[in-house]
């Protein structure tokens, strides 16, 4: 597996290596309980732990959603930290689902935080929200090029309130969701095997009711997939001839298997397998 150069490469060869799969730990309440864990920092690390050494071997990319580590405070960012470090040291691509998303020294401030490499809490990617205006996302942008890292954006999410903005025209007749995907088309350009930059496209999306051109020659992180009602199905309806840049996102359909660590890890490789032979099968 490729472990230097940019992000986009690296994806893909992990992709290609353990099968596109980006497995999600988000240690919410439910979950928890579920594995038999006190609502507690203790639990918090338990879980997260448990689940980053049992899914960083054999996931192409591992998403802790931050915002369950932070409710716990100082204690809950440390986990995330250590979360972190486990998975990419059992050699898995962390996306840190953060939506971050603000203008100037703010935003470089974030990028700082998590692309810069020398920070204690640096990943591979991190997600972001692109409604102050995409330019708004440039020292994020630009941050993520000088350390091989990359942003994935959001543009047509699964949440029943997304099309209020997503699917709204811009100036020039084109929807918010296909500037988004314009204006990553344009970062990634030139950039090869896949770029780094990034769209979340939701596997619950209707393609009738927004036309978009997908292929943006960077990863499409696809959440949705399993518990949410996704499936292998709807990704390939959805997706059709860009299924080589899709990215499927599952967290509670795999995190369910816990906390048996060959369990977990079973599901991870099942899950993604069956888009391996999805994506195949595209292309043959």
């Amino acid at each position: 597996m490729t472990t230097s150069g940019p992000f986009g490469a690296r994806l893909r060869a992990a992709m290609d290596e353990r099968g596109p799969l980006c497995a999600g730990i988000d240690p919410h309440v439910g979950l928890l309980r579920t594995w038999g864990l006190p609502e507690t920092v203790d639990g918090l690390r338990a879980f997260a732990l448990g689940a980053a050494e049992a899914l960083g071997p054999v996931a192409a990319a591992v998403k802790p959603q931050s915002a369950f580590f932070e409710r716990f405070g100082s204690a809950g960012i440390a986990v995330l930290e250590e979360t972190i470090t486990i998975c990419r040291e059992a050699g898995s691509l962390v996306v840190l689902d953060v939506k971050r998303g603000d203008i100037g020294s703010t935003a470089q401030a974030y990028a700082d935080a998590y692309l810069d490499q020398s920070s204690p809490i640096a990943v591979d990617a991190i997600t972001a929200s692109p409604f102050l205006g995409f330019g708004s996302l440039d020292p994020m942008i630009e941050t993520a090029r000088r350390h091989d890292a990359g942003v994935i954006v959001l543009a047509l999410t699964s949440n029943p309130e997304g099309p209020q903005f997503q699917h709204a025209a811009t100036a020039d007749g084109r929807s918010v969701a296909a500037s988004v995907l314009d204006s990553l088309r344009t970062a990634n350009a030139g950039s090869g095997v896949l770029g780094s930059f990034g769209a979340v496209v939701g596997a619950t999306i209707d393609p009738e009711a927004v036309q978009v051109d997908l292929d943006i020659n960077g990863p499409l992180l696809v959440p949705g997939i399993g518990a949410q009602g996704g499936t292998a199905d709807d990704v390939r309806r959805i997706f059709g001839d860009v299924l080589h840049l899709v990215l499927p996102a599952s967290s509670r359909e795999i995190l369910g298997a816990g906390p048996d660590r060959s369990a977990l890890r079973a599901a991870v490789e099942r899950t993604a397998d069956s888009f391996a032979k999805l994506a195949a099968g595209a292309g043959s």
